[in-house]
């Protein structure tokens, strides 16, 4: 991936699209000669990579922190308060220009329109090129209709549209997940019997990647967009499907995180991160040596040797807190380092205690210590199999099946040795006892990986009212967000989300 870093970092440069739906000059991606050549596609499909790299902490944001899982104690000045606390309004409207996921969308427009026009030596890499551009395609598309319900389709090349045409109205949300998931069946239709992953790796999508991608999009299509039992069993057969494809859980969770982990089998699809290259978000869920030194973990121990500069931005909640304090279960120290501000005697907290609790560092995404510098370039999943098994649970539920068996092996892993199933194993239940085992086993499972929020939407809009404290019955038009004022002066065509008033 690195091979191409540099052409790639002086083509974004060139054709940033600052102001979404609203450009001044075609993209210069399609400059003479770009497309004439197999080197010069495979130099546009690295920079797909790097573009959605390049709005991973954006995408992180949308699909984590207007959960439950943040908005505790932090030992620096906290950020993004107001997503937290769902104050939202058209003059606070966050994310304006759509994210920055319409300039991911025409990278790929090109991408599309151009490649299959290129010779390749080997057909079969541009076919697979080419089922990775729908997947990554549908992604997009997916994450603009979970943020803001309809949302402008465009499908074309920017060089094919007259910049002073490109405002274009809200098409409907039953229209975009049309879109979706026609995507989705082309990403597989162009993937065919090739289950391979591209040089070898991850960090590129697949179709794994894709059929998990299906799997999550028609389970919120059939509880939310009244697909019903038929989407629900697209979603169901999808997900099965993924076990043959070369993933499944790692035996542990010490094997899952760290740098030296991150070619596992149980990442489907993860966003890369290298030295010299590009740090991922995390360092901002960590704090600083200065604050963290003179601080005790939970066992007690002395973190004076502790080496870090990040910063302390977002303090998990004391739900999250007491959620994740079991210490049999290996989650609790994968996920969090808790810090006190003394040893307890040498016998440390093993369950939380405020007054003495100084806050937390987030661990799964730690980077490596290099001397006397921590490197943050943990490679980040997108999805990963215990994804697939509970996105499965909830499909099964769904369409009235037995969801244990998926839960079961989350819970098994989770607890290893300290497993016991007369205390852990989950039970098959009523519909809404189910529903609220997966959205427990999935919130311990994913905290800080940008689930929890876009989980709870999937689940339906009572789930979030009655798990977000700062949502009340009445708020449901504050689950999608308002588009800006600025972005409806851009595109006089747009209308505002409903609910929303100037």
């Amino acid at each position: 991936m690195k091979n191409y870093i540099f052409i790639i970092i002086a083509l974004i440069t060139i054709s940033s699209c600052e102001n979404e739906l609203d450009l001044s000059s075609p993209s210069q991606l399609t400059a003479a000669g770009f497309w004439d050549t197999e080197e010069g596609a495979l130099t546009a499909h690295t920079g797909l990579y790097a573009n959605l790299r390049s709005e991973a902490g954006d995408l992180w944001l949308l699909g984590e922190m207007r959960s439950d899982i943040w908005g505790g104690r932090t030992y620096e000045s906290p950020f993004n308060e107001s997503l937290i606390e769902s104050n939202i309004t058209v003059a606070t409207a966050p994310f304006g220009g759509w994210a920055g996921l319409y300039t991911l969308i025409h990278r790929v427009n090109d991408f599309l329109t151009n490649v299959p026009n290129v010779s390749f030596n080997d057909e079969s890499d541009k076919n697979h090129l080419l089922g990775q551009a729908y997947g990554l395609r549908a992604l997009y598309y997916y994450t603009l209709l979970k943020t803001w319900g309809d949302v402008p389709i465009i499908l074309e090349p920017l060089t094919d549209v007259n910049p002073e045409g490109l405002s274009r109205e809200r098409s409907s949300q039953a229209e975009v997940m049309a879109l979706i998931k026609s995507d989705i069946e082309a990403s597989l239709n162009a993937f065919g019997s090739d289950n391979s992953y591209w040089e070898g790796s991850r960090v590129f999508w697949s179709k794994a990647a894709t059929l998990a991608l299906k799997g999550d999009v028609y389970i919120w299509s059939g509880n939310l967009l009244n697909g019903g039992n038929s989407d629900f069993t697209e979603a169901k057969t999808a997900l099965q499907q993924i076990s043959s494809l070369g993933v499944s859980l790692v035996p542990s969770i010490s094997g899952l995180w760290g740098v030296e982990n991150e070619t596992n089998e149980e990442f489907i699809f993860a966003i890369q991160y290298k030295r010299d290259e590009a740090s991922n978000i995390y360092n901002s869920l960590t704090g600083r040596s200065t604050e963290i030194n003179p601080q005790y973990n939970d066992a007690g121990e002395s973190m004076s040797d502790f080496i870090i500069a990040g910063a302390n931005r977002y303090g998990q909640s004391e739900k999250t807190l007491f959620l994740l304090d079991d210490s049999d279960d290996a989650r609790k120290d994968a996920t969090f380092i808790r810090l006190y501000t003394d040893d307890n005697g040498g016998l440390g907290y093993q369950t939380y205690d405020e007054s003495k609790y100084f806050g937390s560092i987030f661990k799964k995404f730690l980077g490596r210590v290099d001397g006397s510098e921590r490197i943050f370039e943990n490679d980040v999943p997108v999805y990963r199999h215990a994804d697939v098994l509970l996105l499965l649970a909830e499909a099964k539920n769904l369409l009235g099946e037995d969801p244990s068996g998926e839960i079961n092996q989350i819970r098994q892993r989770a607890y290893g040795e300290n497993y016991s199933p007369g205390i852990h194993a989950y039970v098959n239940s009523t519909q809404a006892d189910n529903v609220n085992a997966i959205l427990e086993e999935r919130y311990k499972e994913f905290i800080g990986e940008g689930k929890r929020w876009w989980d709870l939407r999937r689940a339906g809009d009572n789930y979030v009212i009655n798990n977000i404290s700062y949502l009340s019955a009445g708020e449901e038009y504050k689950l999608l967000l308002p588009i800006t004022t600025d972005m409806i002066g851009r595109n006089p065509l747009l209308n505002q989300t409903p609910g929303y008033t100037d």
